[in-house]
């Protein structure tokens, strides 16, 4: 072992409440609990006692943060496990629901079940049409002309230009006269 080592865990096996994570400090207590005459031996002594109290100081933190984590999740698990408890505890003790053909209960709300196609025809009033008339969603449509009453029907129609002359009417509707 190197002489700096042994000297340092020497001195720490004796005094080690006494060190802490500051060098200066370490240096001011080595100098109390020992006789170094040698400045740079003394340093040397003084930054190894600090390099291995931090090394503890941070090795005990990450262990108790360990700790902590396994803690937390075996806590989170039994809290998952007594919910899932729960849960089925509500679900044996729950009554099952009839629904009746007539009726289906969908999210807390009443839906009517659909009339088959036989009930809808049945339960429809008749509506009567005649050849002239068709009624097409409650409005009232003539019956489309066939194609000699729209020849025989049809004016020219006059369309005016933006100077406001009057012009003649289109090759389409002299062709249909």
């Amino acid at each position: 072992m190197d002489r700096i080592k042994r000297l340092s865990y020497d001195v720490l096996d004796k005094h080690k409440s006494k060190f802490g994570e500051s060098f200066s400090d370490n240096k001011k207590v080595l100098g109390e609990v020992s006789i170094i005459r040698s400045k740079g031996l003394k340093n040397e002594i003084a930054g190894y006692i600090t390099k291995f109290i931090k090394k503890e100081i941070r090795d005990m933190k990450t262990k108790q943060a360990r700790i902590d984590t396994a803690h937390a999740n075996e806590m989170a698990e039994q809290a998952a496990a007594k919910a899932v408890a729960q849960e089925e505890q509500a679900v044996e003790g729950m009554e099952p629901v009839e629904v009746s053909e007539t009726e289906q209960v969908v999210e807390g709300m009443d839906v009517e079940k659909p009339a088959t196609e036989e009930q809808t025809a049945q339960e429809a009033d008749p509506v009567e049409v005649s050849e002239t008339e068709q009624v097409v969603e409650g409005m009232d449509v003539e019956k489309p002309a066939t194609e000699e009453q729209t020849a025989q029907e049809a004016d020219p129609v006059e369309v005016s230009n933006t100077a406001g002359e009057e012009s003649k009417p289109s090759e389409a509707t002299a062709k249909t006269q």
